[in-house]
């Protein structure tokens, strides 16, 4: 399940003590206090292990505290993620298929899960590592499919990410034309099942 997320989210020196690991992370949500929704476009790029492009797109991401969360790809080929803060939906429109997952299990796979919570448990998963105006976030686990994140923010305002997999790709996300969630924007929050798609419900809960 992690890795089908991780696969989707890219498509979406441990020389330091304890103690700086805690201000570096602390620094991080301090910064994050201050982004608690966020609009923007985005311009991605996937390197290989060999730093060569295999792939290039575009597409709106959207941010909102308390753990919801937007992400639309757009070009090459459209994908969909959206978190309500219950659940979290993926949908392939290629494929017709629309994938549900409960939220704390699926965005808890990745280290961007940092960026739209703000609870002790979440954040005691991660280590956080400052390095200059950039912040870069490991998860513990070692069965994590996504090795780190680097975020990085220009003026106090987020303004790239980048992701390195286990597989030696690095995706890297340069945001534009940020704006803070309006009332209008927040249905992006909101999924709306397509009709006539396949549905894969990964929910553990009985009934929703």
């Amino acid at each position: 399940m992690k890795k089908r997320l991780c696969a989707v989210l890219l498509a979406s020196p441990l020389l330091f003590s304890a103690a700086v690991f805690a201000d570096d992370a602390q620094q991080l949500r301090d910064k994050l206090i201050g982004t608690a929704s966020l609009k923007a476009d985005f311009k991605q790029t996937v390197t290989d292990v060999n730093k060569k492009i295999i792939q290039t797109g575009s597409g709106i991401f959207a941010l909102a505290y308390p753990n919801q969360f937007y992400w639309h790809l757009t070009q090459p080929d459209e994908s969909q993620i959206v978190a309500d803060g219950k659940d979290l939906w993926i949908y392939n429109p290629f494929a017709e298929e629309v994938v549900i997952m409960d939220f704390a299990e699926a965005i808890n796979a990745s280290p961007i899960a940092l960026l739209v919570h703000r609870d002790d448990a979440t954040w005691s998963q991660y280590s956080v590592t400052k390095q200059q105006d950039c912040y870069e976030i490991k998860p513990k686990a070692i069965d994590s499919g996504i090795l780190s994140v680097k975020v990085c923010f220009k003026n106090a305002q987020l303004a790239n990410f980048n992701v390195a997999d286990d597989k030696g790709n690095l995706s890297q996300f340069d945001l534009s034309n940020q704006q803070a969630i309006t009332d209008k924007d927040k249905a992006l929050f909101s999924f709306v099942l397509p009709d006539n798609v396949d549905v894969d419900d990964q929910r553990r809960k009985t009934a929703h």
